[in-house]
């Protein structure tokens, strides 16, 4: 299994959406576990650890948490 299968698409219907929304969105993260993750840098956006979880993310983003990737879809 190479990552592009094991990453869950989760669609949001058009636009962006900032990072703590969509984990939460997501079914992730509740909204205060959300905030903390991210401010420890457990979270990653394309690979990348972000800080910030006003971070707005565009369809084909992947945000990764706990060993999981989730696509922003459309």
């Amino acid at each position: 299994m190479n990552a592009e299968d094991s990453t869950e698409n989760v669609p949001l219907g058009g636009g962006s959406i900032r990072l703590g929304q969509f984990l939460k969105f997501a079914g992730i993260l509740s909204g205060g576990e959300a905030k903390e993750a991210v401010a420890e840098g457990l979270v990653t956006v394309n690979g990348e650890v972000d800080l910030r979880r006003g971070r707005q993310l565009v369809v084909g983003d992947v945000v990764g948490f706990d060993g999981s990737r989730f696509r922003v879809g459309a």
